[in-house]
């Protein structure tokens, strides 16, 4: 994969590039915890996720940016929101959104229905795309990945970054776990904004499942050319911290049993102060980067097995 230069630094660290601004400078490593909300279901998560971006827009002018959720996790949301669409009452809400894609799997044609843009398209439907701002998602048929996941960053950077980081929680083996799709022992770091990682198992494996346990109707063909991609496009640990706000849901634990140990891992788990020692914790459990966030709204479902505080 060729190299690029520009205002990004390129960082490779095995088999995995990493992006970062030149600029950029993240050096606090600080847990700050973690306090779920428990809501009673699916469609009191959408609620509360609808209720984060209508409060942002209340207390901000101008445009908002979103990294939109893939999967089961957000999907009461995008019904929500394309139902919203269908009438005349949020257009003035719509009309400020810059979406983005948070990760996708590569090489792999945009129309296949295993892509995140094709599951946004069929749950968010044609009226929301009309009428938001722009629509940004990660090119995945693109012959130089590299180049067009920079031009990616440049236009999510010229835009200020992300004013909500809808995320997830994806389980790894030994109960760690992933955000977007940053994998253990990725080499991720605290000032990367992006990252080209292979691909694993556990993050196919789990990428098709949820497509299908959400509602996907997925081919034969599809299926075979999403088993044939050869790597993760994933925003990294820097576009978390620098969001200012991560929502979080997580609504799947019946059908991905085991998400009830891996988040109970990220919930119980305290970072090092010492800032190496930390780094290895980040770097073998990326779920942990969400306890470095200062404004993080999780919503979860009683099936994971958590209590309200």
């Amino acid at each position: 994969m060729p190299a690029h230069t520009h205002l990004f630094s390129r960082e490779q660290k095995d088999n995995n590039i990493w992006l970062s601004s030149e600029g950029l400078n993240v050096t606090d490593i600080k847990d700050r915890g973690l306090a779920p909300t428990v809501v009673a279901n699916e469609q009191a998560v959408g609620e509360a996720m609808l209720h984060e971006l209508l409060l942002t827009a209340k207390n901000k002018s101008g445009d908002i940016n979103i990294a939109l959720l893939g999967g089961r996790g957000a999907q009461q949301l995008h019904r929500v929101l394309g139902e919203l669409a269908c009438g005349t009452e949020h257009d003035a809400l719509f009309a400020r959104l810059n979406v983005f894609t948070q990760d996708a799997l590569a090489p792999m044609t945009m129309q296949n229905r295993l892509s995140f843009v094709r599951d946004f398209e069929r749950i968010l439907g044609p009226a929301f795309f009309a009428k938001i701002k722009s629509f940004t998602p990660m090119q995945t048929d693109s012959e130089d990945l590299e180049a067009s996941l920079i031009a990616y960053l440049t236009k999510l950077e010229a835009l200020g970054g992300l004013d909500i980081f809808f995320i997830g929680h994806g389980p790894e083996a030994n109960d760690a776990s992933h955000l977007a799709y940053i994998k253990p022992f990725s080499g991720a770091q605290a000032h990367h904004l992006a990252g080209i990682i292979p691909i694993s198992n556990s993050i196919l494996e789990h990428h098709i499942s949820k497509f299908k346990a959400g509602g996907s109707e997925v081919s034969e063909e599809d299926e075979r050319e999403c088993r044939d991609a050869q790597f993760i496009l994933t925003l990294g640990p820097a576009t978390i911290l620098k969001a200012k706000k991560i929502v979080q849901s997580i609504v799947d634990a019946d059908t991905a049993p085991a998400k009830v140990a891996t988040y109970q891992k990220v919930l119980n788990s305290k970072l090092s102060e010492h800032k190496e020692i930390a780094e290895a914790q980040l770097n073998a459990n990326p779920g942990l980067w969400v306890r470095l966030h200062a404004n993080v709204k999780s919503y979860i479902l009683p099936n994971l097995g958590v209590q309200n505080n």
